[in-house]
């Protein structure tokens, strides 16, 4: 049995974040009814249309969920809310400020109403501050925290190229949910949670922010490098480029003898220690591919070997989508889609004797009726919502 079996998640989600959390749920086993607006639904559906006609992003955020289409401004909507929350084990939302207090869907209210309920907010800036009514998205995000700041090469900041704000805040409001779940297994009431995009990048900023505060200065951008180890980050062979990260002293001096092969390396004054060494970077850079700028990238990756330093090759996408570590663990599944069999990746965290849940990705309402008809909906009128644009 899936270990979140029985749990329902009924989730008003859009985009990334909020989806991204429940996606994790519903790999657990939990049952996640999606609410999307009548014929448009969840604008990520219409990202791009590059996996068979479908989105990137929903197809990737929304696997194993049923889709009911409601909109939750009509009158009609609100009976339905409620029994489905009534049902719930766990409401998530992350509409725009302030539209579920609009909607009678405050925690507050949610939380009188329904006491076993957990409720997961997900925002730009959180409840509460000078913040709280904005909209936020992923690169504003990154700008507010400081991580653009801190990310590209010296010339030119850069975002990070993947929603890195809402996937941190997603994580957050996934191992939330599960701590409140099992505090609710013994206390019997239900909480609500607040999680932000701000502050769980924030937290992730956790490196350069003590960084920044007790030194006056913050870190460097260098590109690929590493702002305070060295050497951490691309070498140049003869046919390529590696990527080697120099954890500490000890592989200091196995890199600098096995290698370099130029043991009276390690003891230049100018390389001595990491901070020397980030220091004098360039010089360092230099003295390395004097080095080994004349060798093959495979004549290096068995020095590295030998030497037991970390190193990697830099692949591109379609490089990851062959690696033989992902072959190897066998992390590809078939799962049903609108447009048919899609591959999808199975999550991270194996659980020993434990499948994950990898259902389809629900076309735009595909459970409407039946979750209605569930409800005690009549078919007349379900039929009668359709045409009046309530479904």
């Amino acid at each position: 049995m899936a270990p979140l079996s029985g749990i329902t998640v009924v989730t008003l989600e859009q985009a990334v974040a909020a989806p991204f959390a429940t996606r994790q749920l519903a790999d657990l086993g939990a049952r996640v009814i999606k609410i999307e607006r009548p014929r448009e639904g969840d604008f990520a559906r219409h990202y791009d249309a590059t996996v068979k006609g479908l989105s990137s992003h929903f197809v990737w955020l929304n696997r194993s969920k049923e889709s009911l289409t409601l909109d939750v401004k009509r009158p009609e909507a609100a009976g339905v809310l409620a029994q489905l929350l009534g049902r719930a084990d766990v409401f998530v939302q992350n509409l725009a400020p302030g539209a579920t207090a609009r909607l009678g869907l405050s925690a507050d209210v949610l939380r009188r109403r329904y006491p076993r309920l957990i409720v997961c907010n997900l925002s730009g800036y959180g409840s509460t501050g000078p913040y709280a009514e904005r909209k936020a998205y992923d690169l504003l995000v990154q700008s507010e925290v400081g991580l653009v700041s801190i990310t590209g090469t010296e010339q030119a900041p850069s975002k990070v190229g993947i929603s890195i704000a809402d996937i941190a805040a997603g994580m957050y409001a996934y191992s939330g949910i599960l701590a409140a779940l099992l505090s609710r297994a013994t206390s019997g009431e239900g909480t609500s949670i607040d999680v932000s995009l701000f502050d769980a990048l924030g937290e992730w900023m956790g490196y350069p922010a003590y960084y920044t505060a007790y030194s006056g200065t913050a870190p460097r951008r260098t590109g690929a490098e590493h702002a305070s180890i060295a050497p951490y980050g691309p070498i140049r062979a003869a046919d390529g480029e590696l990527f080697v990260a120099v954890q500490s002293g000890r592989e200091w001096t196995r890199f600098c003898a096995d290698v370099l092969q130029w043991p009276e390396l390690e003891h230049d004054d100018r390389f001595r220690t990491n901070s020397l060494r980030v220091a004098n970077r360039n010089a360092l850079h230099i003295a390395i591919e004097s080095t080994l700028g004349s060798l093959t990238t495979a004549d290096i990756i068995g020095r590295l070997d030998r030497a037991q330093i970390a190193y990697a090759r830099m692949n591109s996408i379609a490089e990851y989508l062959r690696h033989p570590q992902m072959i190897e663990r066998d992390v590809w599944r078939d799962i049903d889609s609108p447009s048919g069999t899609l591959r999808a990746t199975k999550p991270p965290v194996r659980m020993a004797g434990v499948e994950p849940v990898m259902r389809g990705v629900p076309a735009l309402g595909q459970q409407t009726d039946a979750i209605l008809e569930e409800l005690g909906v009549t078919r007349a009128t379900i039929a009668a919502w359709r045409a009046a644009g309530v479904i």
